[in-house]
């Protein structure tokens, strides 16, 4: 009788591309693969090509060998003697191998019994190593519910940072023809676990993960592994073996559906999901599954009624990996059974029930926001007060949606597409300089150097790291609207919504899935003096400080967990800023944006019509993923119990 091979349920990898390997030469017993792989993973960085063969067959060959022992002995020698003049100089007593074969700068005492005649000495892993203690995170307050979602918004901003960053990296070695295209997802995540980075090792959670909220969506599998959520990086089941358990049997804590499997039932709150094991190397089934791993995982999560957090992946075709991951709460297991698979192979099957009580399921807004991007009326027959407010002034349309009451006030004023500003600022700021770059700007280009030596943006639009103040391609420029330099003054290209909230007032959010980085919209209104704001002040009128927007985009980008060195950038430089905003009659969408002292869109100042840094442009990106249909928020600079929006906008 065949046995199956016992494997974690496959999951495919976010886009068909080969996982980074360093081009450098690396310590054969600490890889990349490390980082993200158990060690009964082979060991893809053999040492092989450091060992010499056991027997050559010609002359030239031992000729060659010859040679290369002769280069490998040099080499060895002045390693050795380099750290040996360095140890010598720091500790004067200490004495120095003079044998090259003895592979060590200081030698072994010889009167230790207890040391054995070869020591490999294997360097141990930076990073913490999964608790094998289950917990339940149960009665959070407020602020604690406010601290970990801050926790975990932050290690998303990391992840997303490095993420954007390495890959920009790798462009850069393979315009030079060096190494191979990397995964920045996997760089970015093996780089914060080697600095420890990656939440909940400490306990293994079962049920909710503290600061992870039903509907955020992830772009990439490695991330769900950085914040606890999932902590497989490619197996459809995690759980907790039962070597490590205290009763020695597995448990389930987390599943990933991605309807890659012909016996999966997708139908929402009830799902039929199929286990593991009996496949080939083309996922297809080919053996019978045996009840061990994690299919007794699963089937012990029913006995013990333990919940499990199911994880559902989506093709998206705005997502950078085609794919997206999306939390979709906690669900029962109600009942395990041995089946017959549509290959003719016994499968296990579960069938899980979604818990009563939890928030509307993220990957059920995806689809409601994408019904009304195309078909709004049919979806919503009531509460649509205009399909357009900004009257075709934007490239997208901007909805206005109310059915709570009667309220319509963003019909009675004049929709503003950018920020106008006062003559002199356009006449004194345009010095006729740019770019000449042709077909788009490149590295070491005018643009670039005006920005401190780097682009802001990487060739998605996304922002790098924010700034003072990103100087973007202008008119004098020869680069075309498509240049990667030119993001923020293509204007708006995700479709908004201004919605009548019961918290908030108006409030505004997106109908398309927003990327962390991406660029939103501006914060439009009319420019007016210091002295013309203090006559409008007596007037009673409400005016925008740009001045007391927080400096949300010094986060953006912080590395200073990964690197202690890092400092934050501070040119260009930009003088503070003495001008209001007057956005009572003539404003845009930006305008109904809420407050918050733990926003999702950051202010990010911007120039490209002119060269006057005293009045730039206000510009607004996301600070993470935000799912279709959640609120945008801001962070105005005031306190907490100021709605942050301006009376003419409540």
């Amino acid at each position: 009788m065949l046995v199956p091979k016992l494997e974690p349920k496959p999951e495919p990898f976010d886009v068909e591309t080969p996982i980074y390997q360093p081009q450098q030469p690396q310590d054969p017993t600490s890889s990349s693969q490390d980082l993200f792989f158990s060690s009964s993973t082979p060991n893809y960085f053999s040492n092989s090509q450091l060992t010499p063969p056991l027997s050559q067959s010609t002359s030239s060959e031992d000729d060659n060998s010859n040679n290369l022992y002769s280069e490998y002995n040099r080499i060895s020698e002045l390693f050795r003697t380099a750290f040996a003049k360095r140890l010598q100089d720091q500790y004067g007593d200490v004495s120095v191998v003079s044998d090259p074969d003895s592979r060590a700068i200081v030698p072994v005492k010889e009167n230790d019994n207890n040391a054995l005649s070869t020591v490999v000495v294997s360097p141990r892993p930076k990073y913490q190593k999964r608790s094998s203690e289950l917990v339940r995170v149960t009665d959070l307050g407020i602020e604690d519910q406010r601290y970990f979602r801050d926790l975990v918004r932050r290690s998303r901003m990391v992840y997303d940072s490095l993420r954007i960053l390495s890959v920009l990296d790798e462009e850069k070695r393979r315009g030079e023809r060096l190494g191979r295209r990397a995964r920045g997802d996997l760089r970015a995540a093996a780089t914060m676990r080697d600095c420890g980075l990656w939440l909940n090792r400490d306990k293994r959670i079962v049920g909710s993960i503290p600061g992870v909220q039903i509907g955020d969506v992830f772009f990439f599998r490695m991330e769900l592994c950085v914040v606890g959520l999932h902590g497989q990086p490619q197996a459809g089941i995690d759980y907790l073996p039962a070597s490590q358990s205290s009763n020695r049997e597995p448990i389930a804590t987390s599943i990933i559906v991605s309807g890659g499997y012909e016996d999966d039932e997708d139908a929402g709150d009830v799902i039929v999901y199929t286990g593991h094991g009996g496949q080939d190397s083309l996922n297809k089934q080919c053996e019978h599954q045996k009840l061990e791993g994690g299919n007794l995982a699963m089937e012990r999560s029913m006995h013990y009624g333990i919940e499990v957090r199911v994880v559902r992946g989506i093709k998206h075709a705005g997502s950078v990996s085609s794919k997206v991951y999306v939390y979709d709460g906690l669900y029962k297991i109600l009942d395990c059974w041995f089946d017959v698979g549509k290959s003719g192979f016994g499968v296990y099957k579960y069938k899980l029930l979604r818990i009563d009580g939890q928030p509307e399921m993220g990957s059920s807004i995806l689809k409601f926001a994408e019904s009304l991007r195309t078909k709004p009326l049919s979806v919503r027959p009531r509460g649509y007060l205009s399909l357009d407010i900004s009257n075709k002034k934007e490239s997208v349309p901007v909805f206005l949606f109310n059915d709570i009451d009667n309220d319509n006030d963003p019909l009675c004023y004049q929709y503003l597409e950018r920020t106008v500003f006062p003559v002199f600022v356009i006449t004194n700021g345009s010095n006729g300089t740019g770019c000449d770059c042709v077909s788009g700007c490149s590295d070491g280009c005018f643009c670039e150097r005006k920005n401190g030596g780097e682009f802001a943006y990487d060739e998605n639009g996304f922002l790098l790291r924010g700034k003072p103040v990103v100087f973007e391609c202008g008119v004098s420029c020869k680069c075309p609207p498509t240049c990667r330099n030119r993001v923020a003054q293509r204007g708006l290209r995700n479709r908004l919504e201004v919605f009548r909230s019961r918290e908030t007032g108006w409030g505004v959010r997106s109908l398309d899935l927003i990327h962390a980085g991406a660029f939103i919209c501006e914060y439009a209104g009319v420019v007016i003096t210091r002295e013309q704001a203090q006559i409008f002040t007596m007037n009673g009128g409400g005016l925008v400080y740009p001045n007391r927007f927080s400096a949300k985009w010094a986060e953006w980008g912080d590395l200073s967990q990964i690197y202690p060195d890092y400092i934050r950038p501070s040119y260009p430089e930009i003088p503070p800023l003495d001008f209001a905003m007057d956005v009572s009659k003539m404003r845009n969408v930006a305008c109904y944006v809420s407050h918050s002292s733990t926003p999702n869109v950051l202010v990010q100042f911007v120039l490209y019509d002119h060269n006057n840094l005293m009045f730039p442009r206000i510009m607004l990106f996301a600070m993470e993923n935000i799912p279709p249909l959640r609120e945008l928020s801001l962070d105005y600079g005031v306190a907490d119990e100021w709605t942050g929006k301006l009376a003419i906008c409540s």
